[in-house]
């Protein structure tokens, strides 16, 4: 059991932030041949293990994973900023200083300086960050990207629904919802891990991370001096049960009834969306997502409501209804 003790000032400062790099560092952990995954990820498992055993670019994250060394050091996954571009993250990872390498990687690893998997990043930090920076990108080419659209809507909603209930409901309700693998009691916050442990905030901050493949390990991340990470299980993971490509053209029905872009539009409105936060997923111009939106609007398909200075769309029970009708797809809704 992990317990981590988070005074008033750790509170107040609490944020969610998306990590699709440690998305992908939990589906490594899930997808080894010692674990038996639940239902929601046995079908993504299957393709994962063969890209594991079969991508020699994996080698450097064969050799941190290899014969049990499931230590995790803050260097191999850089503090989360939010993005939804893993890319991002990786840069980080290969800009990662070679001294916190080297400090971190005796710490985790002690005794084993000598092991040929660890001498690189005593050695040479930058080439062996840059080479496990590789690694990973050829992993989420092959085994997380195809299914990265429908993940990252889970993680966005996630950070969406978290964060209204910490504005409204306090962060004893942000807590009290989280899993049934974390408990909260004021002031401590408790993980179901393998092992004991006691941690306290101090001067940090609290960053929350929802991850769709938490299931593979749940991580916390202790070592930077600012910052207390912690993640949890996003709901909705039975979307990886889905085929990740969408339906073919000649079988579109929703998009012959209300054109391709409006279609693409509908399709992305699983959870509350901006304009622009539309037309980042979709490639087009706000101009363009706009018009699409106020027709579907008056069509009563979306839904509007105004959230600061920002303005969200949502699916109306009609917009559901179309979408399963006419595109035989089910959508998800944070709740669910």
């Amino acid at each position: 059991m992990i317990r981590i003790e988070l005074d008033e000032a750790a509170l107040g400062a609490t944020r969610l932030a998306t990590s699709p790099l440690r998305d992908a560092f939990c589906a490594l952990h899930l997808q080894l041949p010692q674990r038996n995954p639940s239902w929601p990820y046995q079908e993504w498992v299957g393709h994962a293990r063969e890209v594991w055993r079969e991508d020699d670019r994996l080698r450097p994250l064969w050799d941190l994973l290899a014969e049990g060394r499931y230590e995790v050091s803050d260097f191999l996954m850089p503090r989360p900023v939010g993005t939804v571009d893993v890319y991002e993250e990786l840069d980080l990872l290969r800009a990662t200083d070679p001294d916190v390498v080297r400090e971190q990687a005796a710490v985790c690893y002690p005794g084993m300086a000598e092991e040929p998997f660890l001498r690189p990043y005593l050695t040479d930090p930058q080439a062996a960050c840059a080479a496990l920076a590789d690694a990973y990108a050829a992993w989420w080419e092959e085994a997380i990207a195809p299914y990265w659209p429908v993940m990252r809507r889970l993680v966005e909603d996630e950070v969406l629904v978290r964060a209204r209930t910490f504005a409204t409901e306090g962060v004893d309700a942000l807590f009290g919802g989280l899993e049934s693998r974390g408990r909260w009691e004021r002031p401590v916050l408790e993980l179901t891990k393998y092992i004991d442990a006691e941690y306290a905030a101090g001067e940090r901050r609290l960053v929350l991370v929802p991850l769709v493949f938490a299931e593979g390990c749940r991580l916390y991340s202790i070592d930077d001096p600012e910052v207390l990470t912690v993640s949890f299980q996003a709901r909705g993971a039975g979307v990886l049960r889905e085929r990740p490509a969408g339906p073919a053209g000649g079988g579109d029905r929703l998009g012959l009834l209300l054109g391709r872009g409006r279609a693409a539009v509908l399709r992305e409105l699983d959870g509350p969306l901006t304009t622009h936060g539309l037309a980042d997923r979709l490639g087009l111009a706000p101009s363009t997502v706009s018009e699409h939106l106020s027709l579907l609007a008056d069509a009563d398909v979306v839904t509007r409501h105004r959230v600061g200075r920002s303005v969200y769309y949502q699916l109306t029970d009609t917009g559901r209804s179309l979408l399963a009708l006419l595109a035989g797809e089910g959508v998800l809704t944070a709740a669910a």
